[in-house]
């Protein structure tokens, strides 16, 4: 019963911050890389972040590079993304996914949250 359970979206002004939460259950994240992914309306789901198990090396794409922060706890089963100077572009449902290899293509995941919605608007 492999569950990950993403949790920190809301409503936040341009130039603001929120740290998203993605909580792993049935299997223990350091087995896997995790990613973040986003959709937002009439788009594709895209890769944000990803986090790789063996390394711990990161990646991030270019529209969030020095503004979007991926980090790993592994004692509370738990990877985390902190967003900060957020823009009303980066509005969109956030999806954290585990595979094997660490990915932005969401073809590449296996496993997938619900999404937890993150507003960005004035």
């Amino acid at each position: 019963q492999l569950q990950l359970v993403e949790s920190g979206g809301g409503l936040v002004q341009p130039g603001g911050s929120l740290r998203l939460s993605c909580a792993a259950s049935g299997f223990t994240l350091d087995y896997y890389a995790i990613g973040w992914f986003r959709q937002a309306p009439g788009k594709e789901r895209e890769g944000v972040s990803c986090i790789s198990s063996r390394d711990g090396s990161k990646y991030y794409a270019d529209s969030v590079k020095g503004r979007f922060t991926i980090s790993r706890d592994n004692a509370k089963n738990t990877v985390y993304l902190q967003m900060n100077s957020l823009k009303p572009e980066d509005t969109a449902v956030y999806y954290c996914a585990a595979g094997g290899l660490a990915t932005m293509k969401k073809d590449g995941m296996d496993y997938w949250g619900k999404g937890t919605l993150v507003t960005v608007s004035s």
